[in-house]
């Protein structure tokens, strides 16, 4: 690494400590839930390095991973994280992106999204993950995987599975199963972190495409098979899944975890805010040809029949049943989607998907199956004999490229 990348990552690091510090004295000067949320949301591990560190061993894998692998998997960098000398290099191309402690570098900034590590000494001593490590990307303003954070959009480049495939205590056949996922999957039914080690939940693995964690605040229920209201979801991944130490439990599943203290629950409530507050993204200017999209909306509403279930405002049917905090479900094969996954989960049964936001983050239905828009009215065109013309279909697609 240059002397002068080497000093600037010094300065700025401690910088970084006093400001950290600053704000953990004075929690008050931040107020409010959604801030509170925000934090927790980007930077809080509920205790997982317990799965990270102490199972997984993560960071004696993560030492000898350079930036520019860790960018090949989709992890991102938080460019708000970085000083303006470092930013500047990554531009001119000077940063010498091959070497790992770079990467020890960029842990200790805090700079890599949903990643928290410990760097003493020049030696990483311990690893947890975020809810943003899935669920925020970056806009790439500097370079492709570092830029602003994007709270809530699934990062639909990241490989989980091939991440924790780098872990040294996972044999031959384990890794490959996670390899097996690929980016932007991840599969939260195979097996659950107690604390101490993993419990099969169902044999074999069905990833699911990662969801956007944005656009929730009229739909009630985040899971593609409904399983419960929002924060329940939060806490299974939190616990089950992130290994945070915390308590979850459902009957319905035969989970019950107990972990005190419980680093999770409590925070549940200012975390919920947060993502209430995310909201989608606007479709790029000029993705979309607004006048078929228009033809198309009329498409939407009439003959193509998705308003049926896509209804207003979050283009969802999940709350229309009589009680609010019960979802309003469907069986799989109303709508000719792949069954197993939802035998693998409580309602044996799958939500309608809100579609705000869709643009950002193909491909589509829980499992990945519709490649592109496109794909998606093909698959509706031929479950429902809707009898789409070319024209149709086409005009179709420039609506939900809108939302």
């Amino acid at each position: 690494m240059s002397r002068l990348l080497a000093v600037a990552l010094s300065l700025f690091i401690a910088a970084t400590a006093i400001r950290t510090t600053a704000q953990t004295a004075h929690p008050q000067r931040f107020g409010m839930n959604v801030r509170q949320g925000q934090q927790i949301f980007r930077f809080d591990t509920f205790g997982d390095e317990q799965l990270w560190t102490t199972t997984l061993q993560m960071h004696t894998a993560l030492t000898s991973v350079s930036p520019k692998t860790a960018l090949s998997v989709g992890l991102k960098v938080d460019a708000d994280a970085l000083p303006a000398e470092i930013i500047a290099a990554l531009k001119a191309g000077t940063v010498p992106l091959n070497d790992p402690a770079v990467t020890l570098q960029l842990l200790s900034l805090n700079a890599v999204v949903g990643v928290i590590g410990k760097v003493n000494g020049g030696s990483l001593t311990s690893v947890g993950v975020t809810c943003a490590l899935c669920h925020s990307t970056v806009d790439d303003s500097v370079v492709p995987g570092v830029g602003k954070r994007l709270d809530g959009w699934p990062n639909t480049t990241l490989n989980v599975g091939a991440i924790i495939a780098l872990s040294r205590v996972l044999t031959d056949a384990e890794k490959a199963v996670f390899n097996s996922w690929g980016p932007g999957k991840y599969d939260p039914r195979m097996h659950a972190f107690t604390g101490t080690g993993f419990v099969t939940l169902h044999p074999g693995t069905l990833p699911v495409v990662l969801p956007p964690a944005y656009g929730l605040k009229q739909a009630g229920f985040e899971t593609f098979t409904g399983d419960g209201p929002i924060s329940y979801w939060n806490n299974y991944v939190a616990v089950t899944q992130m290994g945070g130490h915390g308590s979850f439990s459902d009957a319905r599943i035969g989970l019950n975890i107990v972990q005190t203290p419980d680093l999770v629950t409590p925070k549940l409530p200012a975390l919920l805010d947060y993502q209430l507050s995310l909201t989608t993204p606007e479709p790029p200017p000029n993705s979309y040809d607004k006048a078929a999209a228009q033809r198309g909306k009329q498409l939407f509403k009439g003959i193509a029949r998705c308003e049926t279930c896509h209804r207003e405002p979050a283009l969802t049917d999940v709350l229309i049943g009589p009680r609010r905090e019960e979802p309003f479900l469907h069986s799989p094969f109303e709508t000719g989607m792949e069954p197993v996954y939802a035998t693998r989960s409580p309602t044996g049964l799958y939500r309608t998907t809100p579609l705000r936001g869709l643009w950002q983050h193909p491909p589509y239905f829980h499992d990945g199956s519709a490649p592109t828009l496109a794909a998606v009215v093909e698959h509706y065109d031929k479950a429902l004999s809707l009898g789409l013309t070319s024209a149709q279909k086409a005009e179709l697609v420039e609506y939900l490229k809108s939302l």
